[in-house]
């Protein structure tokens, strides 16, 4: 059964409990009259003012980190290095800064067309067109996005856990485990998609 996930469900105070639940949940975005689906595969927790790889630790509010402090399901997109755009999902209540990266997902441009994998949080968002635009959408209120559950079932065993990437300069939080990835056993299938438009 398909719904589209409610606020409830990003005011999720564990980030990275919500980052591992987050593998398989569908990415719905419309741009430009084409439809992507996008069953995402990759994450990072970053678990705000706690954790030295966030970019809101030790409590830091600037005009780009303003959109962490959003309330939960709110999207933060910044600019990485001046080239890629990253997409985040923003959780927890508002004023709390917890935020998950999407790193990677499976994509269905248009309905029954081929899933194509993209990894690298980079590539995926140049793929969707996301760009700073995005940057404070609600995932709830918004015309063009929003998250769907679809019912995928990811067995633990699918899930790879391993810490964060990129992020050295975060000292012992580096090493922590709050990278997840999902190895699809099958890559998802159109049927998930080819009924939803």
């Amino acid at each position: 059964m398909t719904r589209k996930l409610p606020r409830t469900y990003f005011l999720n105070p564990d980030v990275v409990a919500l980052a591992r639940d987050l593998l398989g949940k569908v990415i719905v975005l419309k741009q430009h009259e084409t439809t992507f689906r996008a069953v995402i595969a990759e994450t990072e927790a970053y678990a705000g003012v706690e954790d030295r790889a966030s970019h809101a630790w030790n409590g830091c509010f600037t005009k780009r980190t303003a959109t962490m402090y959003a309330q939960g399901g709110t999207l933060y997109v910044y600019l990485c290095y001046g080239i890629h755009h990253l997409m985040n999902i923003v959780s927890n209540e508002a004023g709390i800064p917890h935020a998950i990266l999407l790193r990677a997902a499976w994509v269905q441009d248009v309905p029954g067309a081929v899933m194509k994998y993209l990894n690298g949080p980079g590539k995926l968002t140049k793929h969707l067109g996301i760009n700073m635009e995005f940057n404070g959408c609600d995932l709830l209120h918004s015309d063009c996005i929003h998250l769907e559950d679809h019912g995928i079932n990811i067995s633990s065993e699918e899930i790879i856990i391993t810490p964060r990437i990129g992020v050295d300069y975060a000292g012992g939080d580096a090493d922590l485990p709050y990278r997840f990835i999902w190895k699809p056993v099958n890559p998802p299938e159109l049927e998930y998609f080819n009924s939803q438009d």
